[in-house]
């Protein structure tokens, strides 16, 4: 999620502001040790203008290039 929250210009503080989650909760999310709910998934996807699908495979891109 941080690549493309990057990619749209958007900073933690600003994700964070935009979809009512912390900013810690941000960045818990974006390195994999906590999860925002179905909904939220939905609102984050709609905030960085991507397809909920689009967040499940750069996590699973990123942990493939960890091999």
């Amino acid at each position: 999620m941080a690549a493309i929250r990057k990619q749209k210009g958007l900073t933690q503080e600003k994700l964070a502001e935009l979809s009512g989650y912390s900013v810690e909760f941000i960045s818990l999310i974006e390195r994999g040790v906590n999860a925002p709910t179905i909904d939220g998934l939905e609102k984050l996807a709609e905030i960085l203008d991507c397809n909920v699908e689009i967040l499940f495979l750069e996590k699973s891109f990123q942990d493939n290039s960890l091999n």
